[in-house]
């Protein structure tokens, strides 16, 4: 058997399926299960938006000349591994930014390397400072992980209860998952 004790298929297999259907006991609890799971699988930071991709080529590019794939190492370097853009999110950055006049390509190497235009000089001395999530990125993506993993640990036990709980216990579970989630979004509420 390859499914890990964790894995709901196992689980399932071996002590029913909880989840709501005809002749199921309440089996919300493997629904908040699979969201707890899917929003933590694989994730080590927030995502980064388009216009932190924008400052970032180009905060770089004010330092010096650089090709698509030195200013994707340079943002995962000074993010301490918390950010590292996709290619294809930095290579169309790139060539919006070519269109709007603020940078130019030249051919070196069989690459392309970048420079801002005296435009792209004033836009990025406008931005002056580096996305707001660089600062402190290191601890950050460090924060993130943690909480990730504090997240897989409660899904894991709301997964025990609904493995293993009776319809009363899996009830209060839900309950309590549901008071945690409130919880946490208040934490985002505050200023």
């Amino acid at each position: 058997m390859t499914e890990s004790f964790t894995g709901d298929s196992y689980a399932r297999g071996h002590y029913g399926d909880r989840r709501p259907g005809p002749g199921n006991s309440p089996g919300d609890i493997w629904e908040a299960f699979d969201q707890l799971r899917g929003a933590f699988k694989h994730k080590s930071a927030p995502r980064a938006n388009r216009g932190d991709v924008r400052a970032a080529v180009l905060s770089l590019l004010a330092e010096r000349s650089m090709h698509g794939y030195q200013i994707i190492h340079e943002i995962e370097q000074r993010s301490g591994g918390a950010w590292k853009p996709s290619p294809g999110s930095v290579y169309p950055t790139l060539q919006l930014l070519a269109d709007e006049g603020l940078i130019h390509a030249e051919a070196e190497g069989g690459r392309k390397t970048y420079s801002l235009t005296e435009e792209g000089r004033e836009a990025a001395a406008a931005a002056d400072q580096w996305p707001a999530q660089w600062e402190g990125a290191e601890n950050r993506g460090q924060a993130v992980r943690t909480l990730s993993k504090s997240g897989m640990e409660l899904a894991q036990a709301a997964a025990q209860v609904g493995r293993s709980g009776t319809p009363e216990q899996i009830h209060q579970a839900e309950k309590e998952l549901d008071q945690v989630r409130r919880k946490l979004y208040s934490i985002l509420a505050q200023d």
